[in-house]
């Protein structure tokens, strides 16, 4: 199971609508809305979870 990282849903990566490729990791998507607004701004989404962790550390 992998997440959706631009809309938080889960996605089954066999069955996944779309999926992209950012510094070697794959993204996996509900759909291609999803997958165009990650390709538009794949900084914004990529490493999502590393910046929550950090924000809980101040």
């Amino acid at each position: 199971m992998a997440k959706d990282v631009v809309c938080g849903m889960d996605v089954e990566e066999k069955t996944a609508a779309a999926k992209s490729e950012h510094k070697g990791t794959t993204y996996y998507f509900c759909s291609a809305g999803c997958k165009k607004a990650f390709d538009k701004e794949p900084e914004k989404f990529a490493g999502k979870k590393e910046e929550q962790h950090k924000e809980h550390h101040h």
